[in-house]
């Protein structure tokens, strides 16, 4: 055995080390945390300091152990774990769980070098307290609002069994619900942009335009006409020297903006592929709000600079964060070795290395010197208003501008401005460029033709065009990170489970929105005559962003109405600055627990005691049906969003439908609302037999000859044709035909494939053939190998079953064993030998009395943690959705 112990997180992490350390150290991985807070209960005792009770982790159990024998027979244990809290909270926790000593040794490293690493043991420390305890409190004031403020909102939001709130979660969600109103509430508005082109020395065209738009076309019209037969004469020259300067290395949030715009990752993606590229030794720690760089990086890079492009292009800089919370004493994301111009497995850690080489390389290189030029141009008007200010530029709206059909100038902007850009030193621009969020492409600048002053123009054309006032765009992931980092909220190793949070909980989703049209009008003068055509431009289209559910409004709005501090943007930023307080060793991590949840536990207090606090879950009132004028609205149920026609107290009962992918309750119209009625609908025949279009239990379907056949996500129920139903028909017939791949145990073995793919049947069970197997290419003697397989799963299922009580089996879940009584699952102590169990032990657990068998449990042992809630949607018959009910699964 080794004389060192050396425990890091991360096994990719641990085999870098070991091979930097020689054979006195052996370097294990802690698998990230072996102890937490338990999945069951609050797990925190409020009154005694807010103590967390931490256990290890089931499936960390054997690990543990194996690490505790190890650290035994070790003379020094070093715990190596990330240099940020999080990292420092598994270190404390490896020392709890492993019963190591308080002064047991605590290296840390920015980079996985051999220098870096080789550093950090000549210089340890002991875990960082502070550290800790601000890992600490964050955990457990998250696990206090999630814990207490989620059964608030079953109770309160009708159907809200599968809702939870989180604390940063939750103002995120915040952020996306309000950007969706804002756009809903924006009334676009049009103005015309004038634009003009000159001929210069015959073939060269200066592109020019008025500084400001006008409000109407009548506007527009009419200074086109006083431009008739009017002369353009260069007024003036500016010239001046301008420069550009590099983009700061990445920080964690940049570094996602970055490789979202450039790349198309998402949030998760980018840090998955960067911690890939950490454990391997390319790039320093990725999780960092600094921007600086120690003077070695900083030396390396210079040396890359001048060897691959010259001293001109050398220009060191150490930058500031702008944070006031950030840790200078971090780096910013760096590559370990500048030489190194390519580094990863795949294509992905290629690229994003490639980025992150390149803007570091470009924050140690001289600036872009520039040039830019502006040119004043005189508009000398037929009528003899001739120019020379450039006041009412500056001043909107125009001075008086006259009506449509009037040739009278006066009043009119009198000049038009030209500006051209020249780069006379690339400098960092030779290696790198940052991108921008919704870049406009009319921004950019290009160089101009020879110009003077006093030169007369020739105006090839001038158009005034219509442009539309736009709304601020929706999220993307990157750009939500942006502005949680702009209000202080969150920090690095946050931003990315904050993203998948709030959509895995169903609140917001990521998804594309096509474009609409619309029409726009457009005045041409040329050769002294004036056209007006008419074209169409698209508009709103999105990729990739992040719109809210009708679930994640109503659960935002109630959180606003009842909490509105959990949800407040100043609120929660003060709270992260008290976490950096706790971690600068300035506040008392369980005196700032203790001032939060005195009034935090008594508002919910006050909420569940209220009986008059029934939220509506978005109910709105649409109009009447046009048919029966009974009331139409819209709300959120149990299996998610739809719309009723009548009450249930009319004597006949209420029609429902669902609401489509996309449409919300707030917005939702009368008219749309009534659209969702139409189905089922008939498309026409396909061998004498009606195909019929409905939403049922599973999706989109298509009936036919008593069979349904699902319709893909491509499929608009309401609008596909008759052929395309037949083609659904025909390829659904194509897939299920089964194919026999011969015997086995005297009975056939078929292929075929069904709602959940390619499948192996046999004696009356079906076998899922994996993803990357082929089912053509599927041979007789790979097919029983995935039979004996599924018996072979099947028999480890049960470890114990009752002859006498058959519904009655203690299975083996994937978190360790649980006991099933019919359809219930109940939990079994950790500190109890599952298969030693009797039937009694099992009824006692399930509770004695056959009452006891139908009582729902709080959660399922060894479930997916879906609950009955989110199990199953509406299903439609006939020409309604059924409602759904509290009684209904």
């Amino acid at each position: 055995m080794s004389k060192n112990l050396v425990i890091v997180e991360s096994p990719a992490k641990a085999k870098t080390i070991e091979g930097y350390l020689g054979k006195d150290f052996t370097v294990k991985s802690s698998f990230g945390h072996v102890r937490d807070l338990p999945k069951d209960g609050l797990a925190v005792d409020v009154a005694n300091g807010f103590r967390p009770s931490y256990e290890i982790s089931p499936d960390k159990k054997k690990l543990v152990s194996e690490l505790k024998s190890l650290a035994k027979s070790a003379e020094e244990v070093w715990l190596a774990t990330d240099d940020d809290r999080e990292g420092e909270a598994i270190s404390w926790h490896l020392k709890e769980a492993l019963g190591l000593r308080d002064n047991t040794k605590r290296i840390v490293f920015r980079e996985i070098t051999k220098n870096a690493i080789l550093n950090a043991i000549q210089s340890p420390r002991t875990i960082d307290v502070d550290l800790v305890n601000a890992q600490q409190a964050r955990r457990v004031l998250d696990r206090l609002v999630g814990y207490e403020l989620s059964p608030v909102l079953w109770r309160k939001i009708k159907g809200g069994q599968s809702l939870s709130a989180g604390r940063v979660q939750s103002v995120a969600l915040r952020l996306v619900v309000e950007r969706e109103r804002e756009i809903d509430a924006h009334s676009s508005k049009s103005s015309f942009k004038v634009t003009a082109q000159f001929i210069v020395d015959g073939n060269k065209v200066l592109n020019a335009e008025l500084p400001k738009n006008f409000p109407t076309a009548g506007d527009a019209r009419a200074f086109l006409d006083a431009c008739i037969g009017a002369s353009f004469t260069i007024r003036n020259l500016e010239t001046k020297p301008a420069k550009k300067s590099p983009a700061p290395p990445f920080t964690t949030s940049t570094l996602q903006q970055e490789a979202s715009r450039k790349l198309g990752y998402s949030v998760d993606r980018t840090m998955r592929i960067a911690q890939n590229l950490y454990e391997a030794g390319k790039i320093s720690y990725m999780r960092t709000d600094s921007t600086s760089l120690s003077q070695e990086a900083i030396g390396k890079a210079k040396a890359e600079i001048e060897s691959e492009f010259g001293d001109k292009y050398v220009q060191t800089r150490q930058f500031k964060t702008k944070n006031e919370s950030a840790q200078e004493a971090h780096e910013a994301i760096r590559p370990t070795n500048f030489n190194d111009r390519n580094a990863g497995a795949d294509r992905d850690q290629k690229r994003l290395y490639e980025l992150i080489w390149k803007r570091a390389i470009a924050s140690q290189m001289a600036d872009a010197q520039l040039e830019r030029t502006t040119v004043t141009i005189a508009i000398g008007f037929a009528n003899g208003q001739s120019v020379s200010v450039q006041a009412n530029l500056d001043d909107s709206p125009f001075d008086a501008p006259v009506a449509s059909g009037k040739s009278n100038s006066a009043g009119f902007p009198k000049e038009l401005v030209a500006q051209g850009e020249v780069i006379k030193f690339d400098g960092f621009l030779r290696v790198y460029m940052e991108s921008k969020d919704d870049e406009d492409d009319e921004d950019a600048k290009g160089m101009l033709p020879p110009l003077r002053i006093g030169q007369d123009l020739t105006l090839g054309q001038m158009k005034a065009t219509e442009k539309f006032t736009r709304p601020q765009p929706r999220y993307a992931e990157a750009s939500l990170v942006k502005k949680l980092e702009e209000m202080g909220i969150g920090r690095p190793s946050t931003y990315a489970p904050t993203i998948s949070t709030i959509i895995n909980r169903g609140y917001v989703v990521k998804q594309d929105k096509p474009g609409q049209e619309r029409k726009y009008v457009e005045y041409t003068l040329q050769q002294n005559q004036i056209s007006e055509t008419s074209g169409k431009e698209t508009f709103g289209s999105e990729k990739a962003k992040l719109f809210p559910t009708n679930t994640g409004i109503v659960v935002n709005d109630f959180l606003v109405e009842y909490f509105p501090d959990i949800v407040d943007y100043k609120f929660t930023a003060t709270v992260e600055k008290e976490f950096d307080e706790i971690a600068d060793g300035k506040v008392n991590w369980q005196t700032m627990l203790g001032d939060f949840y005195v009034d935090f536990h008594k508002n919910i207090e006050d909420i569940q005691g209220s009986s008059g606090v029934s939220f509506k879950t978005g109910e709105r009132v649409l109009g009447a049906d046009p048919a029966t004028g009974k009331p139409v609205s819209a709300r959120l149920g149990k299996y998610g969003a739809y719309v009723q026609i009548g009450e249930a107290s009319d004597e006949e009962k209420p029609r429902y439908a669902n609401l489509r992918d996309g449409q919300l309750i707030e917005t939702i119209t009368l008219d749309e609302a009534m659209n969702l009625f139409a189905l089922p609908r008939e498309v026409g025949f396909f061998e004498d037999q009606a195909m019929t279009i409905g939403i049922g239990k599973f999706g989109p379907y298509v009936k036919h000859d008593g069979k349904y056949v699902s319709l893909t996500r491509d499929d608009d129920p309401y609008t596909i044709s008759a052929e395309r139903a037949i083609e659904l028909i025909q390829q659904k017939r194509a897939e299920s035909v089964s194919e026999s791949l011969g015997e086995f145990e005297g009975t056939l073995v078929t292929t075929g494939k069904g709602r959940f793919g390619p499948y192996v049947k046999h004696l009356d069970k079906y076998i899922s053939i994996p993803r990357n197997e082929s089912l053509a290419e599927l041979s007789l003697e790979r097919a029983i190998e995935l039979i004996q397989q599924k018996r072979q799963a099947e028999a480890n299922k049960y470890i114990k079953e009752f002859a006498e009580r058959p519904e009655i089996k203690i299975v083996n879940g994937q978190y360790g064993p649980y006991l099933a009584v019919g359809k219930r699952n109940v939990r079994i102590p950790k500190d109890v030998d599952a298969a030693s169990l009797t039937l009694e032990d099992c009824l006692k657990l399930a509770g004695e009395g056959e009452e006891s068998a139908g009582k729902p449990t709080a959660k399922k042992a060894g479930s997916t943690g879906k609950t009955k809630a989110t199990a199953k949607a509406p299903t439609a018959k006939k020409t309604t959705v059924k409602k759904p009910s509290a009684k209904s699964k």
